[in-house]
């Protein structure tokens, strides 16, 4: 194996272990959608969400 090719292998290797540690890193700091619970803002029919001045204005 010549000089190119081991510094080549060399610089991949380390490249490939940078990028394991940042997305260890980025997963452990974030949560799964799905582990989150149901947040009132997601189960709430749209109309629920109006504001109250909005939906007397609609209506008259």
């Amino acid at each position: 194996m010549n000089k190119n090719k081991k510094l080549f292998i060399i610089i991949g290797v380390i490249f490939l272990i940078i990028m394991l540690l940042i997305g260890i890193d980025i997963s452990t700091r974030t949560t799964f959608p799905g582990s989150k619970g149901n947040l009132k803002e997601r189960m709430a029919p749209s109309d629920t969400l109006e504001t109250h001045g909005e939906k007397q204005n609609r209506h008259q």
